[in-house]
């Protein structure tokens, strides 16, 4: 048995935007579409989170790499998985932090 969807959000739109809205839809009722679009955008982080996040990576593994050259180590590859491993596991965090701290929430 569906969950009932008892909560309601709603907005005001201009005869153009509602238009445009109408046409994204594609056939679908306007509810739907809507309800899809803002399941799926609360769900998935924003574009500009996942590109600080991948930069964030490149750049922990490249300063960890140029430090261990100019400082004539060599890298295993089991160490270079690993520094991969740990880019990996802290560039959302590192980025949600970077972003957080760079920009104040602006409401509209």
């Amino acid at each position: 048995m569906p969950v009932p969807r008892i909560r309601c959000i709603s907005t005001k739109v201009t005869n153009a935007e509602y238009a445009a809205l109408a046409r994204a839809a594609r056939g679908q009722t306007l509810s739907r579409w809507a309800r899809a679009v803002l399941l799926t955008a609360a769900a998935a982080p924003p574009a500009e989170q996942v590109i600080v996040a991948e930069l964030l990576a490149l750049r922990t593994i490249l300063v960890n790499l140029h430090f261990a050259v100019s400082t004539g180590d060599t890298l295993t590859t089991d160490e270079m998985r690993r520094l991969i491993d740990r880019a990996d596991q802290e560039k959302t965090r590192k980025a949600h932090e970077r972003l957080a701290s760079a920009s104040p929430r602006r409401e509209s």
